[in-house]
């Protein structure tokens, strides 16, 4: 039961705002140390609004060192974890989007969020925020929205759900819960979020081929005009759904898989509980297969995408 918690306040709107970081570490169901660094957020800009919520400002982190430098220290420490926060959603897209901002290295880690964990755990409750969890827990919690303390009380809300169905790893409580951690990669900087593994049962698997496009909106110029595209992983921006509507809008093929006439392989974010440490979708796998006896499909990213389409 080894794991890091990790928690971070922000200075603005922006989620690559870091102006604290706050990580409890946790070694055999123990809490064996808690770290928080103040961090001075991009043009140490703050407003009203985030100061009203943790009470750091501009003057206490003016002086302090912005996140690009502190990372040289965090990162070693959460590299090959499990990092659990509560409101994975928020944390670990803050974390990516520093990193982003910054152009550092991803860490290769995997994620897990308490807030999704508690609802599975103590079903009934009228809230599972941080205060709530630590209310009904009896987990003390004093500087709410300081990063220290939050990423600690993170922690033992963790532990009493441990505790609770006595479980000693990770792999038993997603047994447990169906519950698939999320994962951040550091060989195609991405990350793919937590999720609940019913999720995927309740998926309704779509065919691209029933797609039917505008052709008033044909562009000849355009780089899919009259090619077949396929994606593979989550995109960012939107549905799959909706990307492959534009691809037909514009006179382009979309394919549900690759075959010999795939041109274009759009590449999203990957889920690595499947793929596994490759990263590499099958569609991926499929499409070098082809490329390496000669057929020509271009593997973009997103943004490629992105910059083609719109």
């Amino acid at each position: 039961m080894n794991f890091v918690a990790l928690d971070f306040e922000t200075a603005n709107t922006n989620r690559y705002s870091v102006c604290e970081i706050g990580l409890a570490f946790v070694e055999n169901g123990i809490i064996v140390d808690n770290q928080s660094w103040l961090v001075k957020p991009l043009n140490n800009d703050y407003n009203a609004f985030n100061i009203s919520i943790h009470g750091i400002t501009p003057e206490d982190t003016k002086d302090k060192v912005e996140f690009d430098k502190l990372w040289k220290e965090i990162h070693p420490l959460i590299e090959g974890k499990i990092v659990v926060a509560h409101y994975a959603a928020f944390d670990m897209y803050v974390l990516r989007d520093v990193l982003n901002l910054y152009g550092l290295d991803y860490p290769n880690i995997n994620t897990f969020c308490s807030y999704t964990l508690s609802k599975r755990t103590f079903p009934g409750l009228l809230s599972y925020n941080l205060v709530s969890m630590c209310d009904y827990l009896n987990i003390p919690l004093l500087n709410h929205h300081r990063a220290g303390n939050d990423a600690e009380a993170c922690a033992k809300i963790c532990l009493k759900a441990f505790e609770k169905y006595e479980l000693t790893d990770f792999s038993m409580l997603i047994d447990t819960h169906r519950i698939i951690m999320g994962a951040m990669c550091s060989n195609n900087k991405t990350y793919i979020a937590p999720q609940s593994k019913t999720d995927y049962s309740k998926k309704i698997k779509l065919d691209a081929r029933t797609i039917i496009g505008d052709i008033s909106k044909h562009n000849p110029e355009n780089l899919f005009f009259n090619q077949f595209v396929v994606f593979t992983g989550t995109l960012s921006s939107m549905l799959r759904k909706d990307a492959m509507q534009m691809i037909v809008d514009i006179g382009g093929i979309p394919e549900n898989d690759i075959t010999t006439k795939t041109n274009f392989l759009v590449v999203g974010q990957q889920n690595f509980n499947i793929t596994g440490k490759s990263g590499l979708s099958g569609k991926q796998k499929k499409a070098q297969q082809l490329i390496n006896k000669g057929q020509d499909i271009e593997i973009i990213s997103e943004d490629d995408f992105l910059k083609n389409i719109l």
